[in-house]
């Protein structure tokens, strides 16, 4: 299954970014706590280039804890600003700190001319990451739109969270081309590409041999399946029998068993799971991620 997609907006969205992001005090690059490496741009760098920025591994609650502490470790070693949160949850306090300390010194600078300033962020990151749930628990209220789809948001929109701050929410950019399929087919699990270009059959199949690798154990109980080694059309026919997807004649309902395991993985049923592992490159099939079963974070 190859996966490409880049919606002529992008290509607006990435003009409009790079002239926004020079007059920016702050830059909030958010990435998926599931996806670390896979889930970051890597054209956000060049555009991005030496201006402040925190960088905010969103959703936490559904990666794996341990991982994502390693990954934190890792950003920190390359000397990011990072945060890990879950947007649901968010402790805005603790968020709004961080973008103040930021941007203090830009803030300072302008009091000794006399100037109030008012600190303007931007919030990047690959389509469905959170950007606009993200902005609206800064702001107290839906102002920005959501869904649980990409493409939701399709054009640049300040926002006030507060007498001198404001956050600007933006369009999910991907970059040209998308070189790496492992990679992109991760991002297809997520959402993070649109579900209408994509083979979801095939998907579906990639996502069982990658859950099979990960978290097998999730694999067992979640869909009745005994053979672990079973990997491919075979690991399906597994979980149609397990879960019984059966049409009338004992036939499999592949496009029922399709559906269900992207669903529930999206919806977080199989449990906390990270896919990369900072000291392995993201195309790193063989070695797989990790998962944990323990509870939800607090946030940041």
């Amino acid at each position: 299954m190859e996966i490409n997609w880049y919606p002529g907006h992008m290509a607006k969205t990435r003009r409009l970014l790079q002239d926004q992001i020079r007059q920016a005090d702050l830059i909030l690059e958010i990435c998926d706590a599931r996806l670390p490496h896979s889930s970051r741009n890597p054209d956000l760098d060049h555009m991005i280039g030496n201006r402040r920025r925190i960088l905010i591994m969103n959703k936490a609650d559904l990666a794996d804890q341990g991982m994502s502490s390693r990954w934190m470790e890792h950003f920190r070693k390359q000397k990011l600003n990072v945060r890990l949160i879950q947007a649901t949850g968010l402790k805005t306090k603790e968020i709004l700190s961080a973008i103040e300390n930021a941007t203090a010194e830009a803030v300072e600078r302008a009091a000794a001319r006399g100037v109030k300033k008012t600190v303007r962020a931007i919030v990047v990151g690959v389509p469905n990451v959170g950007k606009s749930t993200f902005i609206n628990r800064l702001h107290g209220g839906s102002i920005a739109k959501t869904g649980d789809r990409p493409g939701v948001t399709r054009s640049t929109q300040w926002i006030k969270i507060g007498p001198y701050l404001e956050l600007l929410d933006t369009p999910g950019l991907l970059w040209p081309r998308l070189d790496d399929q492992l990679a992109a087919r991760r991002l297809s699990y997520l959402g993070t590409i649109r579900d209408e270009v994509l083979n979801l059959d095939d998907l579906a199949l990639s996502l069982l041999n990658d859950l099979a690798d990960t978290v097998p154990d999730r694999v067992s109980e979640r869909f009745h399946v005994s053979d672990l080694s079973l990997r491919g059309v075979e690991l399906m026919d597994a979980v149609c029998r397990g879960r019984g997807f059966l049409l009338r004649g004992g036939e499999y309902d592949y496009d029922r068993c399709c559906a269900v395991v992207l669903d529930e993985f999206r919806g977080g049923r199989l449990g906390r799971i990270t896919f990369e592992a900072p000291e392995r490159g993201a195309s790193d099939h063989d070695k797989g991620g990790s998962a944990c079963p323990c509870p939800d974070p607090d946030g940041i």
